[in-house]
């Protein structure tokens, strides 16, 4: 069995419990002005949403990237970081992490697809911001995309993970050229799997909900790499793209629309409902995907400097490379 490497930063202790910004603050309720975040509920999802969510679009701080200024909070933490590739001819969507990929060397994989082709699976070196390669995949989405106890996972279907071999990965990775990579079995089907991520010896997975709040699930990973459903689920805030997992709290990317913001969520840990959970949320740059940790920072991706999006003219930012904040910055606005 592969070792899980342990996330350091993971214990770091949250702040003092904080107060959602006021003021300039959007409210997000069940019938509010806000579609693209709107705490809304379906049948499907069957989850309470009675609480009033304030995003904080206050403005401010350095711009670092294509404006308008999507708000103060994110200006002030979080920096440009690698170059995304292929930004031409792929959408980037998943953004997962791989320690150890190559001796004591780490990656971030960024998971790309184009329709009718098949997807990539990209590895950067967070010490240099280069590519060291990439590797075709069968055609997905590509929403998710992690690493524990020796697999890659990867969203196959709008309800289903792959699953591949770190070590056959990491042959392929080291080819010239982009080599295919074949799953290895069948497909896991779970509840949804638009988003994926890790922590420990869990994977969590739900639904892009893009009409109101959505759930997903955790699974127990076997060494094997087969996937155990455990009971309950989470509430999880209306179009999740992105998953990071602490010890302690979830954060949330969240988007839809290139015309519109994302919104990022830091929810402490421990309740299932979101009305009841301890959380805070604020404006980020438009069309967010897959977040990711590496060394005590979160790595946050875009859709929006792909070929797909950029030369849109209602294209409200227009990134192409990864985004990074210290995860204890984050924290602490709780």
């Amino acid at each position: 069995m592969s070792r899980i490497t342990p996330r350091r930063w993971g214990a770091i202790a949250p702040g003092p419990a904080g107060v959602l910004a006021t003021g300039t603050a959007v409210t997000l309720a069940v019938a509010g002005t806000v579609p693209a975040q709107g705490a809304t509920t379906t049948a499907n999802d069957a989850v309470s949403a009675t609480r009033k969510i304030k995003c904080d679009p206050k403005t401010g701080g350095k711009l670092f990237y294509d404006p308008p200024s999507a708000s103060k909070k994110y200006n002030e933490r979080f920096r440009k970081s690698a170059a995304l590739p292929k930004l031409g001819s792929y959408i980037p969507q998943g953004v997962g992490t791989w320690w150890n990929w190559s001796g004591s060397k780490n990656l971030l994989l960024v998971a790309m697809y184009h329709p009718g082709k098949r997807s990539l699976i990209v590895g950067i070196d967070p010490a240099t911001n280069k590519v060291v390669g990439d590797v075709s995949i069968a055609p997905t989405h590509a929403g998710g995309i992690t690493t524990a106890y020796g697999w890659a996972f990867v969203q196959g279907s709008k309800h289903g993970i792959r699953k591949y071999k770190l070590s056959t990965l990491a042959k392929k990775m080291k080819q010239s050229g982009t080599p295919y990579l074949k799953a290895t079995g069948s497909e896991r089907k779970v509840y949804w799997a638009s988003f994926l991520t890790s922590y420990g010896d869990s994977l969590f997975a739900g639904r892009f909900n893009a009409k109101g709040r959505g759930k997903m699930y955790r699974y127990k990973i076997k060494s094997n790499g087969t996937l155990t459903t455990m009971k309950g689920a989470w509430e999880i805030p209306t179009k999740t793209q992105g998953l990071l997992v602490t010890k302690r709290h979830f954060i949330y990317s969240t988007s839809a629309g290139n015309e519109n913001l994302s919104n990022l969520y830091v929810v402490r840990r421990g309740q299932r409902d979101l009305d009841k959970a301890k959380l805070t949320c604020f404006r980020a740059p438009s069309m967010s995907e897959g977040i990711t940790d590496f060394g005590g920072y979160a790595y946050l991706g875009f859709e929006s400097g792909s070929y797909a999006y950029r030369n849109k003219p209602d294209t409200k930012n227009v990134i192409s490379n990864l985004h990074r904040a210290k995860i204890s910055s984050l924290i602490r606005l709780l």
